[in-house]
This record gives C-alpha cells, structure tokens and sequence, in this order.
C-alpha cells in the first residue's frame, strides 16, 4: 500500500475505532481506492490529498457513519408519528380557540387557513411524501417494512378524527366554513391514496439512497 493511502486509512480506521460495522466499512473504501486507481491515474506522491479530495477526510467519513447509526429505524418511526400527532393537537387547540376565546389574532389566523383547503390538503400530502422519501433515502430496501408500520402508527389521528366528524361526535359548526359535504369527501379520498403517496416517496428516496 502507498503511503499516502496507508496513512488515509489509519486515519480513518482511528476515527472508526467504535463504529461496530468498521471492517465492512474499511473494506469498502479500499475496494473504492483500488477501482479509482484501475480507471484513472492517481498522484501516488501525493496520495493522501488525492484520497481527501475524493473521497473526503478520515472524520468527515466518520461522521457520516456515524450518524447513520444516530438515525435508528425506531427514531424515525416515532418521528413521524409524533409530528402527525403534532399537528392534530396544533388544530384542535386553534379550534378550540376560535370558538371559545374569540381572540382577533386566532380569528385572523381562522379566517385565512379555511380559506385555502387545497393548499391545506397539499401541504399535508407532502408530509405524508416526505415520510416515504426519508426512510427510503435512510434505509433503502429495508426501510419498506418501517414505512408500513409508520404509516400505520401515523394514521389512527386521521381516522379518528374521520370517525369524529362523520358520526357527529364533533359539532361541524365548529369547523365551518372549512367543514362541508364536499371537503369531506376530498379528504376521505386523499386518505386512501396516502399510503400510495408515501409509497412513491419511498421509491424515490431509496432511488437516491443508492
């Protein structure tokens, strides 16, 4: 081995030294190394720097391993989940106020969200695309069993609260002029075509995983 490239990976092993995958890893990058210097010629004297502006330095590289490990399955599951929650607790405590404290501020606030439905409906089918896009691009192929379990776990909110509203256990006057027979069909729809939608995210962030 040069020594340049000697030097590189003692670098990098040193920075991996608590990675529990650090062989595999290793063994990647010297295959890498070995596959760059077979198609292009590579400054032997100045290896080292070669290897850094290629491939970037020990721990940057660490870094980087070291946040894959960071992001765990369960982490980005609960993630999602919580932020979804999130946004239920964020609505039912802007109608709640709407309608109970009257404030100006929450009337303007009122006034301008149920005015763009569509913008509302998009807004959130890009949530549900950004969850599919993550746990493909973090996890590639293994990440599809996490995506179902996800989407489960994250759209009970959403049913729930379909159930609320359609058996009127929810006063629709509370929701007007946001809330009528057509928005709700719209969103009964969109509802069904949520998993497709994170599904398609799905496949394209595994598609740039790779």
């Amino acid at each position: 081995m040069i020594v340049g490239e000697d030097q590189f990976f003692q670098e990098l092993k040193n920075e991996l030294a608590d990675h529990p995958e650090i062989e595999k890893i290793l063994a990647d990058y010297e295959l890498h190394v070995y596959e760059l210097s077979q198609e292009e010629s590579m400054d032997e004297q100045n290896m080292y720097n070669e290897l850094v502006n290629r491939l970037g330095a020990p721990h940057e590289i660490a870094r980087l391993w070291q946040q894959e490990i960071d992001i765990t399955p369960r982490k980005m599951q609960w993630l999602f989940v919580l932020f979804n929650i999130g946004i239920f607790i964020g609505g039912g405590l802007l109608t709640i106020s709407y309608n109970v404290f009257h404030w100006n501020w929450i009337d303007l606030l009122w006034v301008g969200l149920t005015g763009v439905p569509s913008v509302i409906i998009f807004i959130y089918i890009l949530f549900w695309g950004l969850l599919g896009y993550e746990i493909g691009k973090e996890f590639g192929h293994s990440g599809l069993k996490l995506l179902r379990k996800t989407f489960l776990f994250s759209i009970v909110p959403n049913l729930v609260l379909m159930y609320l509203v359609i058996f009127g256990l929810i006063p629709h006057n509370w929701f007007q002029p946001l809330l009528n027979v057509p928005f709700i069909i719209v969103c009964i729809v969109f509802t069904a075509f949520l998993y497709p939608i994170s599904w398609l995210g799905y496949r394209w962030g595994r598609k740039i995983s790779v």
